[in-house]
């Protein structure tokens, strides 16, 4: 069976992921601990709370390099939420530096609009992906969330939506993809991203 390493750094919803990874058929490993999560098929990444604590979090325990190595395995990461937002290089949240794995930054979304940006909201494709494979333009996930990321690289954009911008909801580079909303969140449509990710590192 496909081994799917979560991350528990401390913060993020570790139950609806790991129920998410196993419905779509991957064994769910919940680790701390870079050795277990080393010897998985794939990784995710999720994340709840603040930018400055998740990246705490992660050098506390040694998984912003177990990331780094994921990344260059070419095995396939999963990163959800603040998970995406702490690939980028620096967020405005606790003026925090992220891991640097993607170009850019991470900024507050505007005061004209309700902060956090909690609902559903529709992505449109900006390009193919296989992690979301048979999920057509348009299809509608779950947000929670007050901060978006800015790639300073237009074509690591995969999906965008809005909520007082227009704003990447999803991101790929290489082996990595990483979206802003919640796909353990977001029915049947979000579960197909995990399915997708276990049959990408079958």
């Amino acid at each position: 069976m496909t081994r799917v390493a979560v991350l528990d750094f401390g913060m993020g919803n570790l139950r609806s992921v790991a129920k998410a990874v196993e419905w779509a058929g991957g064994e769910a490993v919940v680790t701390s601990r870079p050795a277990e999560a080393e010897r998985s098929d794939a990784l995710v990444v999720p994340g709840v709370g603040a930018f400055a604590a998740c990246m705490d979090g992660l050098r506390s325990r040694g998984l912003d390099e177990l990331v780094r190595t994921y990344v260059r395995s070419d095995r396939p990461v999963l990163a959800v939420c603040l998970g995406m937002q702490v690939l980028f290089e620096h967020s405005e949240e606790g003026d925090a530096p992220g891991l640097g794995l993607l170009r850019g930054r991470v900024a507050r979304l505007p005061g004209s609009v309700t902060v956090p940006h909690m609902g559903w909201n529709d992505v449109t494709w900006s390009q193919a992906h296989p992690l979301v494979d048979g999920l057509p333009d348009g299809t509608r996930f779950y947000f929670v969330h007050s901060y978006v990321c800015l790639p300073a690289d237009d074509e690591v954009t995969v999906g965008q939506t809005e909520h007082g911008m227009r704003f990447a909801a999803a991101v790929a580079a290489g082996n990595v993809f990483a979206t802003q909303f919640h796909p353990e969140k977001s029915s049947h449509s979000g579960l197909e991203i995990y399915r997708n990710l276990v049959k990408a590192a079958a």
